[in-house]
């Protein structure tokens, strides 16, 4: 192959994330020089890149660049994901460096990658001997949505191997990119910089401790005495973060090192950010280039790999990618810290012209086979390779099944204990740090007076635990509901949230109407006339609905009741104005965005049009059940439960993850009550739909419900099943199981003869 022959791309359109000019930082001249190099090579193919952004507003992005990811908004990273895979790439290429993603370790971006479909690749400039639990976390999340992995150097496939446990077939090395001129004379560069008649020594980068600098500065006295022409050139800007952090204080404190050894006249700091042009000049008027890093762990320096293409003898300490890039006579290497091997081998260096020379030239030739049209046609053959994969997803092997399950109340029992209901789970296991809360235990009650079959002692030991969480929750001084209660019984506050207050209401109006137990009606009657009151201050619209679902509850059981049909009229009043102030011609919704239990608001209008006679009110709830329901379908006709990243989003389409048990039942629940008003059996059918989302007829074909014991999984995730079972996900599918079971027999639903499995 010669460096004219045509290679035609392997894939025409590629998404390249990672930091971008003018932002200072190698980073983003690795990956600026990357995106020039794939053009130039595969002037067809389209290249779209994302540019990290730590300072949003702060550069002047080029053309170049098709959008930015602010570093610490979680959101930018899931709009990125939705604008790289509408854009039709066909992959993914990602620069991978500690730092310049947000959340613990760089999570934001594997939430980004998670959220595609596309083929990964990621180059990663560092790997971590001994990562931190959150490096070592994300790393292999990272590891295992890729399917290609590029490293500049031999070692980092060994550490990958070694502390990560990956398939060396899974791992290309790829040398760093250098860009290609002509071996120079050093005499032709230096009256630029006004060295004429010096014997420079120079190291380039960003300004910081962890350069070095320190080492060659204490050799210059020693060779200086020798070679009084020496001049010692540090070339770059203070690193930014440096600067925000201490500002110009390492480099001062180097100033001073250099006046304190008498080496004034042999050092000379150039605090400049150069371009590459300039940067390569500057390499070509030295003699001889120095890289000191003070410990092994560089897995690449781009700073070398330029000073190798450029034909500099080096002298660098023995870091891993010098180790490789200057094996077999092609370098020089002295130990970290030794000033006086630095001082010898520079002196040596600058006593033979000879030897210089014949260093330069092996450097030069090494460098021919790093240039950046190489990098690019080897990275092109591996997307290539990949162009077809698709990142793994867990499936289920078992087909899916359609007979609903037999409440069942073991997992709840699981999750109990005298005091109530704990909160959640790790996998199966209660998590006793996060306590309880009135929400959960609102929801216990009511599954107390639904769940059959149950042991008649069992039933009534439990309910008289959740009434008295709930109970003990009252704070009479506040006229309002605790919400989160300590492991210890402690609470954590004085005053629970709007919603979670409408819940307790609404667990205490169905206790009044359906408690098994007239003990436990009187007491959920008496509770509601105490406290029913307190919703009248609700602006929460979910509040309100639960509230008119206690109130509705409430009417079934004692016709008349005064506080319930207030609540109804109030309530249902101000959900159909809130409508009309939301609803676009294509946005029917009581707000301009989606959040949680969202089918919760339509069935209260149902049910308050039912129990109030007010077919206004019937009209507007199943005129928005219709809208959430067209929501939450998939294009293949599947439940999709808005995902809870679609939260707070205005006016805009639901997102498909992460989606909750929660919306399923609540969804259920609400095609229930428009199956109650209307005798219609497509709200039967909707419900079961809904209902089917936890069998597995889903976006991930994985079923979420446990049959074995009543369990159900936290959530669908991009990358499978959220395998914690909380409380919520739990009672979720056991009051869908008792609704959808109660509607089955309603409406003669035949379901198929196999069960769910997990």
């Amino acid at each position: 192959m010669t460096r004219r022959e045509v290679i035609p791309a392997q894939i025409e359109h590629l998404a390249l994330i990672g930091n971008f000019l003018p932002r200072k930082c190698g980073l983003a001249t690795f990956t600026t020089d990357t995106f020039n190099a794939l053009k130039a090579r595969f002037p067809e193919a389209r290249v779209d890149v994302y540019a990290m952004d730590d300072h949003p507003g702060r550069y002047d992005y080029p053309a170049e660049v098709t959008g930015t990811i602010p570093q610490h908004e979680r959101a930018a990273y899931l709009d990125t994901a939705r604008a790289i895979e509408a854009s039709g790439a066909q992959a993914i290429w990602v620069q991978h460096e500690y730092g310049i993603y947000g959340g613990a370790a760089g999570e934001h971006l594997i939430a980004l990658l998670d959220r595609t479909t596309l083929p990964v690749i990621a180059t990663l400039h560092t790997v971590l001997e001994s990562p931190n639990a959150d490096e070592r976390r994300v790393m292999e999340a990272l590891l295992r949505r890729a399917s290609r992995v590029i490293v500049m150097a031999e070692k980092g496939r060994q550490i990958l191997r070694r502390v990560h446990g990956v398939d060396d077939r899974k791992v290309v090395t790829i040398p760093h990119g250098v860009p290609d001129r002509a071996l120079a004379d050093t005499a032709l560069f230096k009256p630029r910089f006004g060295w004429q008649g010096r014997q420079v020594v120079l190291t380039f980068g960003l300004l910081a401790p962890s350069k070095g600098i320190e080492t060659v500065i204490r050799a210059m006295p020693a060779v200086a005495a020798r070679h009084p022409d020496a001049l010692y050139v540090v070339l770059g800007a203070t690193h930014p973060n440096l600067v925000a952090h201490e500002g110009e204080a390492y480099r001062e404190r180097l100033h001073a090192l250099t006046a304190e050894l008498g080496i004034a006249q042999n050092v000379q700091f150039i605090d400049s950010f150069v371009e590459q042009d300039e940067l390569l000049d500057y390499l070509q008027a030295a003699d001889i280039y120095a890289t000191p890093y003070p410990g092994a762990a560089q897995i690449t320096s781009g700073t070398l790999s330029y000073a190798v293409a450029m034909g500099k003898p080096v002298i660098s300490t023995p870091y891993v990618h010098a180790t490789e890039i200057l094996a077999d006579g092609h370098g020089v290497l002295v130990d970290f810290g030794d000033s006086a091997g630095f001082a010898r081998e520079i002196n040596a260096l600058l006593d033979c012209d000879a030897r210089r020379d014949e260093l330069s030239a092996r450097a030069y030739a090494r460098g021919r086979t790093m240039l950046w049209e190489r990098a690019a046609e080897a990275a092109m053959r591996e997307f290539g390779a990949v162009r077809d994969v698709r990142p793994h997803r867990i499936v289920s092997t078992r087909a899916n099944a359609l007979e609903p399950l037999t409440p069942d109340f073991r997992a709840v029992e699981r999750m109990s204990d005298a005091t109530g209901m704990l909160q959640h789970s790790i996998y199966a296991v209660p998590d006793r740090r996060h306590g309880y809360c009135i929400d959960d235990n609102a929801r216990a009650l009511i599954l107390m007076h639904r769940i059959d079959p149950l042991d008649a002692g069992e039933r009534d030991k439990w309910t008289s635990i959740y009434a008295a969480f709930v109970q003990f929750a009252w704070n009479p001084d506040q006229r309002r509901f605790r919400n989160f209660m300590r492991f210890d019984r402690s609470w954590c506050e004085d005053v629970g949230s709007e919603d979670s207050n409408g819940r307790a209401l609404w667990a205490l109006g169905v206790t009044a109407s359906e408690a098994r137990d007239r003990k436990y009606r009187d007491w959920g009657r008496v509770l509601f006339d105490e406290t029913a009151a307190i919703s009248f201050e609700f602006g929460s619209p979910r509040a309100m609905g639960f509230a008119m679902l206690g109130a509705a509850a409430m009417l079934e059981a004692h016709p008349g009741h005064a506080a319930s049909v207030q609540i109804l009229e109030r309530f249902g009043a101000e959900l159909v104005s809130l409508l009309e102030e939301a609803r676009r011609p294509e946005w029917e919704w009581f707000e301009i965005v989606l959040a949680y239990d969202n089918a919760r608001l339509p069935e209260a209008l149902l049910r308050a049009g039912r129990a109030l006679g007010r077919d206004d009110f019937t009209a507007c709830g199943l005129k928005t059940l219709e809208w959430i329901v067209a929501q939450q379908t998939s294009p293949e006709g599947k439940f999709r439960a808005v995902g809870s990243e679609s939260f707070g989003r205005a006016y805009a389409e639901p997102m498909q993850f992460d989606q909750q048990p929660l919306e399923a039942q609540a969804t259920i629940d609400a095609c229930v009550a428009a199956f109650d008003v209307t005798g219609d059996e497509r709200w039967a059918a909707e419900a079961e739909r809904a209902y089917r989302w936890y069998l597995g007829q889903n976006d991930l074909s994985l079923p979420l419900a446990s049959a074995q014991d009543g369990g159900c999984f936290d959530g669908l995730t991009p990358a499978g099943l959220n395998r914690n079972q909380g409380a919520e996900s739990i009672l979720a599918l056991q009051l869908a199981n008792c609704a959808i079971s109660a509607l089955s027999k309603r409406a003669q639903i035949v379901a198929g003869p196999k069960r769910a499995v997990a």
